[in-house]
C-alpha cells in the first residue's frame, strides 16, 4: 500500500491482512473462497459473533497489535468486540475546521481524491467506476459529472463514527443492496467492488456548496452501515452514524465548480498514494460563486 500525510512524506507498507487479501483475490483457490465470503449472510453472520459478550477477548489481542492512547475514549469496558470497534471518542478528541469556507472529512481515513469526467466516469485507483454504476441513476450521474468524488477508504485501525460534511437539508437514506468485498486496493484491482457492494447514500442540499452526495460503502465484515436519521436539517460536524466491524468506505460527491480539492491530495493521488486525514481536517476549499 502506498501512503502520504499532510507533510510531505510518503512510504509504503504492506501488512499481513495485505498479503493474505492478495493471496486470497489473486490466486484461483482463493477466489473461490472470495465468492462465498462475499455474501451478505456471511457478513451478518459475522457481525453478530462479534457482538456477543463471548467476543471480548479479542479486543486485547487487537490493542496489542494496534497500540491506541485510550484516554480520549468515552469508556474502557465494553460489552462485545463490536461495541469496542464503534467506540465513542470524548468532546474535543475530532475538532472540525472552524473555517466554513473549508470543506472537511467525515471520518478518519486514507483518502483518494478523483475528478469526475464529463462522461461520469471515476477513476479510483487504476479501476475506472462510472457515477451511474456507483449510485444507480442516470439522472444523478448528470448532476455529478464534471465535479469531485473524495473516497475515504477506513482500515480497522481507523474510527469508524462518521460525520456530516456540511450544513443543510438531508434526503431519506437510499440503499443499494449488494454483496460485500473487502475495500483494500488489492481487491479493487481484481473485482468492480465500489458498484458491487451493499451501500447507503443520502443528498445534502446546502446554501453555498450546491447538492452534496454522501455515500456510506459496506465491506466484507461490515454486517451493518448505522445511519442515525431519515430526512432532517443536519449541521457540518453532527455525527452521522457508524460502522460494525471491518474496513469501509465513505464515497462524497460535489457537483461541478463548487469545491477545489487541496493541492497536495490531487498529487498523492494522481501518484497513486491515498492520503491520511481525520475526522473534521479540512482537505479543499468551496469555490465562492457570484450571485446574480
Amino acid at each position: 500500500m502506498k501512503y502520504a500525510d499532510r507533510y510531505g512524506n510518503r512510504w509504503e507498507e504492506t501488512g499481513l491482512q495485505d498479503r493474505f487479501l492478495e493471496k486470497l483475490y489473486k490466486s484461483v483457490p482463493g477466489r473461490a473462497v472470495v465468492k462465498v465470503l462475499v455474501h451478505p449472510w456471511v457478513s451478518g453472520m459475522g457481525g453478530w459473533i462479534l457482538s456477543q459478550k463471548a467476543s471480548c477477548w479479542l479486543i486485547p489481542l487487537f490493542l496489542k497489535g494496534h497500540p491506541m492512547d485510550q484516554s480520549g475514549w468515552v469508556k474502557q469496558r465494553f460489552t462485545s468486540y463490536n461495541d469496542f470497534f464503534m467506540r465513542k471518542l470524548k468532546s474535543g478528541q475530532r475538532p472540525v475546521e472552524e473555517d466554513t469556507a473549508r470543506i472537511i472529512s467525515p471520518c478518519d481515513a486514507k483518502l483518494t481524491v478523483c475528478p469526475i469526467t464529463e462522461y461520469g466516469i471515476m477513476k479510483i485507483k487504476h479501476t475506472p467506476y462510472t457515477v451511474k454504476e456507483l449510485l444507480k441513476s442516470e439522472k444523478l450521474t448528470r448532476a455529478y459529472e464534471g465535479g469531485y468524488g473524495f473516497v475515504y477508504r477506513l482500515t480497522v485501525d481507523d474510527y469508524h463514527r462518521y460525520i456530516y460534511t456540511e450544513t443543510g437539508k438531508k434526503s431519506g437514506n437510499y440503499k443499494i443492496p449488494g454483496i460485500f468485498h473487502t475495500v483494500n486496493p488489492i481487491a479493487n484491482d481484481q473485482e468492480p467492488i465500489y458498484k458491487e457492494n451493499t451501500r447507503e447514500f443520502c443528498l445534502i442540499r446546502t446554501t453555498d456548496v450546491g447538492t452534496v452526495l454522501q455515500m456510506e460503502v459496506g465491506a466484507l465484515m461490515v454486517g451493518k452501515i448505522e445511519n442515525d436519521q431519515e430526512e432532517a436539517f443536519v449541521h457540518r460536524g453532527e455525527e452521522k452514524g457508524r460502522f460494525a466491524f471491518g474496513g469501509s468506505t465513505i464515497v462524497v460527491l460535489y457537483q461541478r465548480g463548487r469545491v477545489q480539492p487541496d493541492e497536495d491530495l490531487l498529487k498523492n493521488s494522481r501518484d497513486g498514494y491515498e492520503t491520511k486525514v481525520t475526522q473534521g481536517e479540512a482537505v479543499g476549499d468551496k469555490v465562492k460563486r457570484c450571485r446574480k
